[in-house]
């Protein structure tokens, strides 16, 4: 079997979904199962064998990251290098010109079409784009995507998840899209009802996100720590919680209502935080303003994240109504690391190691700290939780599923 895998995202940037890619990939080729990675890449960058860089800008680089020309050129490079397109498989991971490009040879050479959804774009949309030019950003990014797929569902505003018209417009990208594949994976059963709700009636197959075996292993090695006599995280409340954040510093993300949360606190904490975003420079002064505990690190090389997450206690991820299943959840769990959460819907990814705030705003998040502080056996029972259940995010348990799903469509 050969699969052709799309993603708008380069493999070599860091981030959870690129690592996912990356260990889904390794473990496929184990199993027999060779693929070829279509993606875009720096123009003159040597890329990894196995994966195609398709024509991409030069200078256009949101976030610093390669980014695709538009799909006709994208399409040409790639049948011109596989004029049969011999695969068996065609996966897609994202909506950008890349992974369209994907979908539309998907359907011209009759080949099996599975997409996996994995992020709420409609949130991303609402809060990155600029107050005066939102509607009319989401409009134009929904346009733009009409010229890869059909767009037969609209979606209007409602009370639901599309009170605006910026995210009522992402919503109809999101649906119309999922729609055109043959199998919609999602990393979540939330994101799969909200995408149900709204109209996405294909076939749908939950199959988490998960963290290469190896790197697990090797990253706790590097760490001093052995993986068959796991290290149960213990906080004795003497000393200052020690949180850890591996995420965009992004407004998306919430670290400024985290920041003030911890300033509000009564709780001793201090934080390191790895990566950077739009929000970077406004928490960075918060910190220096506020006096608090933090220290910034930057983007770092996503392999050392889980020899990071040693000294740690607990990891934060307080974004609210955008996640559908964090990586750096997944790795806190296969570290023995609890999540502090802020959005229930993330329970079905901490399982029994996640704690959950009394709600998103920053003083609810500062009285979970107070209270952590009273009781600091939490850590202890919250990371026996996580070891419980670590076996869940290994991808030589969730890849069973996939190639099972690739089987049954090639039959």
């Amino acid at each position: 079997m050969k699969v052709a895998i799309f993603t708008d995202v380069f493999l070599e940037v860091p981030g959870g979904i690129p690592s996912s890619i990356r260990a889904q990939r390794e473990y496929l080729e184990r199993a027999g199962i060779s693929s070829v990675v279509f993606c875009p890449a720096r123009p003159g960058s040597k890329t990894p064998e196995g994966v195609f860089a398709v024509p991409s800008f030069k200078h256009l680089r949101p976030g610093g990251a390669p980014f695709s020309k538009r799909i006709k050129k994208v399409k040409r490079a790639i049948l011109a290098a596989y004029p049969e397109f011999d695969f068996d498989i065609v996966h897609v991971h994202y909506e950008g010109a890349c992974s369209l490009a994907g979908m539309q040879l998907a359907r011209e050479f009759s080949r099996p079409l599975v997409q996996t959804m994995h992020g709420r774009e409609d949130v991303a949309a609402e809060t990155n784009i600029p107050h005066p030019f939102k509607t009319l950003g989401g409009g134009l990014i929904c346009c733009l995507h009409k010229f890869g797929v059909p767009h037969p569902i609209e979606i209007r505003r409602d009370d639901y998840l599309a009170p605006t018209v910026v995210r009522a417009k992402m919503w109809t990208l999101m649906v119309n899209h999922a729609n055109f594949a043959d199998v919609v994976i999602t990393p979540s059963r939330h994101f799969k009802e909200k995408l149900q709700h709204y109209g996405v009636s294909k076939p749908f197959v939950v199959i988490s996100n998960a963290i290469s075996d190896e790197d697990l292993k090797r990253s706790l090695a590097a760490a001093g720590m052995d993986y068959d006599k796991p290290s149960v995280r213990s906080f004795d409340g003497k000393k200052a919680l020690r949180l850890f954040w591996n995420s965009r510093v992004s407004k998306e993300k919430r670290m400024l209502p985290l920041l003030l949360a911890l300033a509000s606190s009564g709780a001793r904490t201090e934080m390191e935080v790895y990566g950077d975003g739009n929000e970077l420079g406004r928490a960075e002064r918060y910190v220096k303003k506020h006096n608090l505990k933090v220290k910034f690190f930057g983007r770092v090389d996503h392999t050392k994240m889980l020899e990071k997450m040693k000294t740690a206690e607990l990891s934060v991820v307080v974004s609210y109504g955008f996640d559908n299943q964090p990586m750096t959840i997944l790795e806190a769990r296969a570290m023995g690391l609890p999540t502090l959460i802020a959005d229930p819907d993330l329970l079905e990814v901490t399982g029994e190691g996640g704690i959950l705030t009394g709600g998103p705003e920053p003083d609810e998040m500062a009285r979970t700290f107070d209270e952590i502080a009273k009781r600091p056996e939490i850590i202890e029972e919250k990371s026996r939780a996580c070891l419980m259940s670590r076996e869940e995010v290994l991808q030589s348990v969730q890849i069973k599923k996939l190639i099972q799903l690739y089987r049954d469509l090639v039959k």
